[in-house]
């Protein structure tokens, strides 16, 4: 069957109407939901975009192969998705942002990179110096942003197909709602922030640092409630955005005839703090649930139609699925696990944790944000010049951090003893932090072994093809 990743960056699964939104208005992620299977826990293996998409287009960890930063994508050598679906003949199309491959990995991964120019402009909300200049809050679109033109094409694609062609694999990643914070009207004001839920508050007690540095940094702190409560309204309008381009590429498949024999994945490689915990967009080591959690819907035909899976899954999972659902037998060794079961009406696994991790360590200065070469947080006229300016100034505060997590758990451990562990079935929202509390001892000692017993079994891979362990030929010819 053909295959569509509808990839927009930063989408939380919790603003989703399908997922229990009371605000917002997605009638089309939630004709997904209808029509396929929805993974109501599904987590990410990275908060930053480039670790990743690495993930769920491999299998593996940011850390089995150093894919841990914004500056080390797939390498010629290494599989993925895109590679496995051009090797057996599909018509492999990309559409969008990259952060995912080297420029030497497209040709054995792409058959055609669609580049798309264009997008509206607007203005910060904030008058340079004033506080909430740097909290990436904007005046709304004067015309469409690039994602639009990115959906155009993708249903050019659609409506271009011709029966003899072969089967297409389309990889749609766009940029909404990823910051800054705009959308073209009216979703810029479709929401009042005076309508929006309450959001999780400021300056709890055992957050990690790094909670009260962004907002230094951002100069955050003096903003009040309803202009973080704007920031999420902003942020909720994006996600509508969004959604009506949806509709439009899902009415082509319709009008085209191609719905029945094309799979659409509809996932997000991170969430957005967008407001919560007084906070916005994301952090390198942060691990909370509204980045961590993300949409993840799958219509395939011919398989369950309003499923709904509550078990956690990884998105990483959606590399095996995909494969199992062309047909294509995996060659190189990962982590993952298919989820064709779930698309069938299964229930997932109850007893399986999740885990994600983040930051970098105090010896791999390349890896931080904000170095001179860094053209986007190392300049300081830029709206990320504060992340690079904090990650330079307090490396601590973006340390190596991993997390486990189970349907009723979670525990964050930080090489800089900034631990978390929440009990979600009582705290969804990760507001008390029980690390220390004698009774969670022993959940956390639990937690900690199935963490160590991850990190040891996912520590590298091998090839699956050996190399001959003896001489080259040539052998007495080399000095």
């Amino acid at each position: 069957m053909n295959i569509i990743y509808v990839n927009p960056d930063e989408m939380r699964a919790d603003v989703l109407g399908c997922y229990g939104h009371p605000l917002v208005q997605t009638p089309n992620f939630d004709r997904l939901a209808a029509e396929g299977t929805r993974f109501q826990q599904c987590h990410v293996q990275h908060t930053v975009c480039t670790p990743s998409r690495c993930s769920f287009m491999t299998g593996w960890y940011p850390h089995t192969r150093g894919h841990r930063t914004l500056w080390h994508p797939l390498q010629p050598d290494e599989p993925n998705t895109m590679r496995y679906m051009k090797s057996v003949g599909y018509d492999v199309h990309w559409i969008g942002k990259n952060d995912c491959l080297s420029p030497g990995s497209f040709a054995s991964s792409v058959s055609r990179v669609h580049r798309v120019s264009g997008g509206g402009n607007s203005r910060n909300a904030f008058a340079e110096g004033e506080p909430g200049f740097f909290s990436f809050l904007n005046e709304a679109l004067d015309s469409p942003p690039r994602d639009a033109a990115c959906f155009e094409r993708a249903i050019e694609v659609v409506r271009k197909r011709k029966t003899s062609d072969p089967p297409f694999f389309l990889f749609l990643a766009t940029s909404f709602p990823h910051p800054i914070y705009h959308a073209p009207q009216p979703w810029h004001d479709m929401y009042d922030p005076a309508d929006i839920p309450p959001l999780r508050p400021a300056d709890l007690e055992g957050k990690p640092a790094f909670h009260r540095l962004i907002r230094a940094y951002r100069e955050l702190g003096p903003l009040d409630d309803m202009v973080l409560r704007r920031i999420m309204a902003v942020y909720l309008g994006m996600v509508s955005y969004v959604d009506h381009l949806l509709g439009k590429l899902l009415d082509a498949l319709d009008e085209s005839g191609l719905a029945d024999e094309t799979a659409v994945v509809a996932f997000s490689d991170h969430g957005d703090w967008a407001g919560d915990y007084g906070l916005v967009e994301k952090w390198p080591s942060a691990l909370d649930d509204c980045l961590t959690r993300v949409p993840l819907l799958i219509r395939a035909p011919g398989y369950a139609r309003g499923h709904v899976v509550e078990e956690p899954v990884a998105c990483m999972d959606i590399m095996p699925t995909t494969l199992q659902l062309a047909g294509i037998e995996c060659g190189h060794t990962h982590a993952a696990r298919s989820l064709i079961p779930q698309l069938e009406g299964e229930c997932g696994d109850s007893q399986r944790a999740v885990f994600a991790e983040g930051g970098y360590d105090l010896h791999e200065p390349h890896c931080f944000e904000g170095r001179p070469e860094d053209g986007v947080c190392g300049n300081p006229k830029s709206i990320y010049f504060p992340k690079g300016k904090q990650q330079q100034e307090h490396p601590e505060s973006v340390c190596r951090s991993t997390m486990i997590r189970t349907i009723d758990h979670k525990l964050i451990r930080r090489t800089n003893g900034e631990h978390e562990l929440y009990h979600m079935a009582h705290d969804p929202l990760e507001l008390c932090n029980v690390y220390g509390a004698s009774e969670y001892e022993q959940t956390r000692r639990d937690l900690e072994q199935r963490m160590l017993d991850w990190y040891m079994e996912t520590s590298d891979v091998t090839p699956w093809t050996p190399d001959p362990r003896g001489f080259p030929r040539s052998w007495h010819t080399l000095r």
